[in-house]
């Protein structure tokens, strides 16, 4: 078994956090310079459109960016694109990714499951390594709950 990491630990994607913010300024600034450069028949109200859409699109790919799974001594918070949840470790069974998935699911005691974006199956290594150490918090966690 893996060693235990120190608490408070965060796991999140690196690839996923630079492509998505990296995506989010050019769409941004392309969208700025469009709404310049435009034919002139584009009147105020159209480039307003223009700029306000990349800004959009760079809001989306925000919310995806900030996708994390922190753990401290009272339990584990999911930040998801569009939704964030704390579970007690009473709640949490285990955490499992299996060969394809995009992210582990954790599986909860009330028989339910929650999918953790936070670590990303595409970074295959870093995510191998943050689900051990989640998944070494869970038991560790669960057995301290049996003493």
């Amino acid at each position: 078994m893996t060693d235990v990491p120190a608490l408070p630990v965060v796991w999140r994607p690196r690839t996923t956090r630079l492509v998505a913010y990296v995506t989010a300024g050019a769409s941004v600034l392309g969208m700025v310079l469009l709404a310049v450069i435009v034919a002139p028949q584009f009147k105020a109200f159209d480039r307003t459109m223009m700029v306000l859409f990349g800004l959009l699109m760079a809001w989306i790919l925000h919310m995806l960016a900030r996708c994390r799974v922190s753990a401290d001594e009272a339990g584990v918070t999911v930040v998801n694109a569009f939704r964030t949840r704390r579970l007690a470790w009473a709640e949490i069974v285990d955490a499992n990714m299996s060969v394809g998935e995009p992210w582990p699911t954790l599986d909860l005691a009330d028989g339910t499951s929650l999918g953790a974006m936070g670590i990303n199956g595409a970074e295959k290594h870093l995510a191998a390594r943050q689900l051990t150490e989640l998944q070494s918090l869970i038991h560790a966690k669960a057995e301290a709950r049996d003493h």
